[in-house]
Parts: structure tokens; C-alpha cells; sequence
């Protein structure tokens, strides 16, 4: 399985990363891919950017050359409401949306019921595409619920290849967790996407382990968005379509 994509990657503008944007897009360019997405982490993470900067993430080339650069945050899930930290304005000129929790973000859900809550009202937001690293152990969740929910909405599920490190900080039971998003995503026929979530350029690219999990799951190629640029233009054409759907059919968003 080759990916033409990395679509989650993050910059020193994150607060914890430590390559720029154009050492990500040189990495990008290396390792041979032809579409980069730059998803800096939203506000309210500890250290996290101001909101600003992602009113300003428009100032990066959507290419260089020949890679599609795709601006876009990874988002906090900050209540059990599945509340994003940025505003509606700012998030509409992105041209993608991750979004998770995380800790040391004001979200204080406690259980199974209450994560799984917050990401399917998170998944109503006009905006979201992916939901980013499910996977995380410190937030359990139901994934049939979970798996339903994205396919009803539009969004995506990602395979974030830091969760199979078990060394990770927070990640130690990530690749039992996506094996078992990943079962029921297939029999259901979900679209996932895979993201390095690199937070240096040497990472930029580095998606083996996810893409071995997938290989062993037989998960389908024409299921994983990174597998062809075709797929991730319509897929992007298929977003201006749910935004503009839900926008005009769910009250709380007019």
C-alpha cells in the first residue's frame, strides 16, 4: 500500500512542535507525497497558538510545486457538548478539520458514555472532517456508536501512526483500540484517513506502522483517503457540499 498523503502534521506555530512550515514541505517533497495537510493544534491546548493564527493560515501556499498543501487545525473537543475551540468564522476558511481530545484542554468528560458523546455531537459541526487519533486510551469510547455516527456525518476516522508506538505518552493500548475501530469500520464500509502526526519535518511522511495495521485488517484501498489525490479532491468537494448542507438545514449553525 503506497500513500500519496500525510494529513495531519504540525509546525513550531503548534506550541510544541519544532520544524516550520517550509522544513514540513521540503520533508513532504522527499518522501515523495503529493498532498500535505498542516493541522496546528487549536487554542486551547497548553501552549497552544493563539486563534488568530488560524485566521492567518491562508498566508501558506495552498502549493509548492507540485504538493496540494492543505491548511487546517486539529481542534479541541472542549465539552461533553462536543464544543470545538474556534470559532465558526476562522474554521470556515480552513480547508481541513481535525479535531480530538486532549488532556490538559478544559474538556472534563469522565466516561465511556460521556467520550462518546462529545464526539458525536462534535461530529455535527458543519465543519469537521476527521476526527483525529479515536484511539487515545485516556478516553474510551464506543466504537460502533462512533463508527455509525462519522458515516452519518461525513467525517473520517483516523489511523494516526504515533497511537502504534506504545512508548507513546498516553497512546500504550492505541493499537488495540484502532484494530477494533478498524474491524467494525470495514464491515460497515467507513472511510478513514492515515496521519503521521508529525511534530518535526524527520517524521513528515512516516506512516509504516499504520499502514501495516491496515494491510493486516485487509481494510480496502478505495476506503483510505491517502491512497490517491483523485480521492482527496473529490473528498474535498464533497466537504463544500455537507458544509453547505448542514449550514442550511441545522438551526444552531445559522
Amino acid at each position: 500500500m503506497k500513500l500519496i498523503a500525510d494529513l495531519h502534521t504540525h509546525t513550531v506555530a503548534c506550541g510544541h512542535g519544532f520544524s516550520t512550515v517550509q522544513e514540513n514541505v521540503f520533508a513532504a517533497q522527499k518522501a515523495g507525497l503529493s498532498v500535505l495537510g498542516i493541522t496546528e493544534h487549536g487554542p486551547s491546548i497548553p501552549g497552544g497558538p493563539h486563534h488568530y493564527l488560524m485566521g492567518a493560515m491562508l498566508q501558506i501556499p495552498p502549493s509548492v510545486g507540485n504538493l496540494r498543501i492543505l491548511r487546517g487545525a486539529e481542534l479541541n473537543i472542549i465539552n461533553t457538548s462536543g464544543e470545538l475551540d474556534l470559532d465558526r468564522d476562522r474554521m470556515s476558511r480552513l480547508d481541513i478539520v481535525l479535531a480530538a481530545i486532549h488532556p490538559g484542554t478544559p474538556y472534563d468528560g469522565k466516561s465511556q458514555e460521556e467520550h462518546t458523546r462529545a464526539l458525536c455531537a462534535a461530529m455535527e459541526n458543519p465543519y469537521l472532517d476527521i476526527l483525529a487519533h479515536p484511539d487515545n486510551p485516556g478516553y474510551a469510547l464506543d466504537y460502533k456508536k462512533i463508527v455509525r455516527k462519522a458515516m452519518a456525518e461525513g467525517v473520517l476516522l483516523e489511523v494516526n501512526n504515533n497511537s502504534m508506538n506504545p512508548t507513546h505518552p498516553g497512546r500504550k493500548n492505541g493499537l488495540a483500540n484502532c484494530q477494533e475501530f478498524l474491524t467494525i469500520g470495514k464491515k460497515e464500509g467507513l472511510r478513514v484517513t492515515v496521519g503521521s502526526d508529525a511534530h518535526i519535518s524527520f517524521s513528515v511522511g512516516k506512516m509504516e506502522k499504520a499502514i501495516k495495521l491496515l494491510e493486516e485488517i485487509g481494510y480496502p484501498e478505495e476506503l483510505i483517503l491517502n491512497c490517491s489525490r483523485e480521492g482527496i479532491e473529490d473528498f474535498l468537494e464533497e466537504r463544500q457540499k455537507r458544509i453547505q448542507k448542514k449550514l442550511k438545514t441545522e438551526p444552531f449553525w445559522n
